[in-house]
């Protein structure tokens, strides 16, 4: 299995990646702010488990064909820019009844059903990340010991290390936000421009996402 140097090594890089904000952190502030804690820890939730299936993806080989192929990395990037930029439409739009859903008592069953949504609105964004896709296809099989075999065992390790690392600090900058969101709350207008930012947080991370990446 992995040695216990390079699992350091690996934690540590891994930490370095995910501190600095990239696609998956500004999306759950501008969830944190536009929805709440709830929305945000759910959204948190499915990122991981999308950043997570790209871990399988490169355990078992179609992570090379997205790294190789310039056609699929571009538009699998395409395609999750334009979904961040969708949902910052949405919550754009939606600005002005947040002060409502804020108060508003839903039901478990409109509970539930937000929170799938938000869940999987989450591992969309979580499973189209640019950076972590790269990571994962270039520097994550640099740290397997394939003279140990198991090559797919180390990856998925490997894998688990940065998804917790992710899972612990994308919570942290939700909650934050989130706190942030409270103070909004005491006023409908304050609340209508939390939603806003929120929303226009998406876009430009979605059209961020949409300029960046591989050139070649």
């Amino acid at each position: 299995m992995v040695s216990t140097d390079r699992l350091l090594a690996f934690a540590a890089m891994s930490f370095l990646l995910i501190v600095v904000p990239g696609p998956s952190v500004l999306f759950v502030i501008g969830r944190a702010l536009a929805q709440g804690r709830r929305a945000a820890l759910t959204t948190v939730a499915g990122n991981t488990v999308g950043a997570y299936v790209l871990v399988l993806a490169v355990a078992f080989g179609v992570g090379s064909v997205v790294e190789r192929s310039v056609l699929v990395f571009t538009t699998l990037k395409l395609a999750g820019a334009a979904y961040l930029v969708y949902l910052g439409v949405k919550a754009w739009r939606g600005r002005g009844s947040l002060r409502a859903a804020f108060a508003e008592d839903v039901t478990a069953a409109a509970a539930e059903h937000g929170g799938l949504r938000t869940f999987g609105e989450g591992f969309a964004v979580g499973v189209t990340n640019p950076k972590t896709i790269v990571f994962f296809a270039a520097v994550l099989p640099q740290f397997v010991d394939r003279g140990q075999g198991h090559v797919a065992a180390q990856m998925l390790l490997l894998g688990l290390v940065f998804n917790v690392i992710a899972l612990v600090s994308d919570a942290v900058w939700g909650l934050v936000a989130a706190t942030a969101r409270g103070w909004f709350a005491r006023s409908p207008r304050r609340l209508s421009l939390v939603g806003g930012v929120g929303g226009l947080t998406m876009i430009g991370l979605g059209v961020t996402v949409a300029v960046t990446g591989r050139k070649d």
